[in-house]
C-alpha cells in the first residue's frame, strides 16, 4: 500500500469512527427519559436518581412560589410531551388539575403517605412575589420538610424511572439509595439538634412547616408574615396576643427578613432563624446544601 492510500484509509476510518461517535450520543440523548417536576426539590431528586440517563426540566420563574403559579399553554404543552410529570401531591400545584395531563406520566411523589397529610384551617388571603393573592387552607404541602416523607418522594421517582427505563433500573436504585441516606442523615442530624432542648417555643413567620414541627416535635406557632414587608401595626398587636400564651424566641423564616422587622422582633426577644424550604431553585447551592444551612441555622437556637 503506497503511502497516500494509507493515509486515505486512515482518514477514513477515523471519519467513521467520528460518525459512529456522533450518532451513539444523538441515540443516547434521544432516548434520554425526559421529565418535568412542578417544584424544585422534586427537580433535585430526579437528577440524583436519573443521573445521564434523565433530562429534567423544572420551568417556573425562579422569582415566585411554584405551588401558586400557573403556567402558560406552551409550558403546558411541554409538561404533555414529557415522558414523566412528578406531582408533589398534597394540594401543591393546583394548576395540575385544572388542564388536561396524560394520567399515564403522572407520578404523585407522596402518594404513599397520603393519610399522613396535614389539614390547613386558615382562610387567610395575601400575596408574596408575583403570583397574585392566594390562601394556605386546605392541604399543608411542603412535605419534604420531612425529610423520611422526602426519602418516600425520592423513592416514588426512583420506581416511576425504573418502569420506564427497566434497562438502567440499577442505576437508578443505586443513585437512590444514596440520596436517600444523605436525606436520612438530615433528618438524624435535626432530631438530635431539637432534642436536646425538646422545650424550646418557635414561632413562623408563614405556615409552611408543618411536617417540619410533626416530625421533629417542635413547639410551633404560625404567623403570616413577609420577610420582605414590614409587619403593619395590627400584625405586631397579633404578635404580642400569641406570644403572651406561646412564649417563642426564635422566628422561622423562608428568607432572611428586613432589618427593620428584625429589629421590632429582637426589641420583644425574638431572634430570627432562616429555614429556606427550598420550593424553588436556591441563589447558590443546591436542595442539600440548602437544608444543611437550614439546620445549621437552627442549631444556633438549640446550643
Amino acid at each position: 500500500m503506497n503511502l497516500k492510500k494509507y493515509w486515505a484509509t486512515v482518514l477514513c476510518l477515523f471519519l467513521i469512527s467520528i460518525g459512529m461517535s456522533i450518532a451513539m450520543s444523538s441515540a443516547q440523548a434521544a432516548d434520554k427519559l425526559q421529565v418535568y417536576t412542578v417544584n424544585y426539590p422534586l427537580q433535585y431528586f430526579a437528577e440524583r436518581i436519573g443521573g445521564d440517563f434523565v433530562d429534567v426540566q423544572f420551568p417556573a420563574p425562579g422569582d415566585i412560589d411554584p405551588a401558586f403559579w400557573m403556567p402558560d399553554t406552551k409550558t403546558i404543552g411541554a409538561y404533555q410531551q414529557a415522558d414523566l410529570i412528578l406531582l408533589n401531591g398534597a394540594g401543591y400545584a393546583k394548576w395540575a388539575t385544572k388542564v388536561s395531563l396524560p394520567r399515564r406520566k403522572l407520578v404523585n411523589t407522596s402518594s404513599s403517605f397520603m393519610d399522613d397529610y396535614i389539614r390547613v384551617d386558615d382562610k387567610v388571603t395575601h400575596q408574596h412575589g408575583p403570583g397574585g393573592d392566594h390562601s394556605h387552607a386546605g392541604t399543608a404541602f411542603t412535605t419534604w420538610l420531612d425529610f423520611t416523607q422526602a426519602a418516600m418522594q425520592a423513592e416514588q421517582v426512583a420506581l416511576a424511572m425504573k418502569k420506564a427505563r427497566p434497562g438502567h433500573a440499577r442505576v437508578f436504585e443505586e443513585n437512590y439509595r444514596q440520596l436517600e441516606r444523605d436525606l436520612m442523615q438530615l433528618d438524624t442530624s435535626l432530631r438530635e439538634i431539637i432534642s436536646v432542648h425538646p422545650e424550646i417555643h418557635v414561632l413562623a413567620s408563614h405556615p409552611v412547616y408543618q411536617y417540619l414541627a410533626r416530625r421533629y416535635q417542635l413547639k410551633l406557632q404560625s404567623l403570616m408574615w413577609e420577610p420582605d414587608v414590614s409587619p403593619d401595626a395590627a400584625q405586631w398587636r397579633e404578635l404580642e396576643l400569641v406570644n403572651a400564651k406561646h412564649s417563642g424566641k426564635w422566628m422561622l423564616w423562608e428568607a432572611r427578613p428586613i432589618a427593620e422587622t428584625q429589629t421590632g422582633l429582637a426589641s420583644m426577644g425574638i431572634r430570627s432563624i432562616v429555614f429556606e424550604p427550598c420550593m424553588n431553585r436556591p441563589a447558590e447551592g443546591d436542595f442539600l446544601a440548602v437544608m444543611k444551612a437550614n439546620i445549621e441555622n437552627l442549631g444556633s437556637a438549640w446550643q
